[in-house]
């Protein structure tokens, strides 16, 4: 799953902490979720599209598995 997080985020002139902490989590989660290494929870994954005014959807690209 691709995000958009740090797109979004430097759009709006955010530090990671500054999104951290408006988002109730660490430095650390948001480093990992651009990274890729880290998947959201459903409900972080709402926050997060809530936060920036956006469905989930524009926030997270599903990705088909190739077959």
């Amino acid at each position: 799953m691709i995000n958009r997080i740090a797109e979004l985020r430097r759009a709006q002139k955010l530090s990671q902490a500054e999104l951290a902490d408006a988002l109730e989590v660490t430095r650390q989660t948001i480093i990992s979720l651009e990274s890729g290494r880290y998947n959201a929870s459903l409900l972080l994954a709402h926050k997060i599209a809530q936060y920036f005014d956006l469905t989930i959807e524009d926030v997270f690209l599903f990705e088909e598995e190739p077959k």
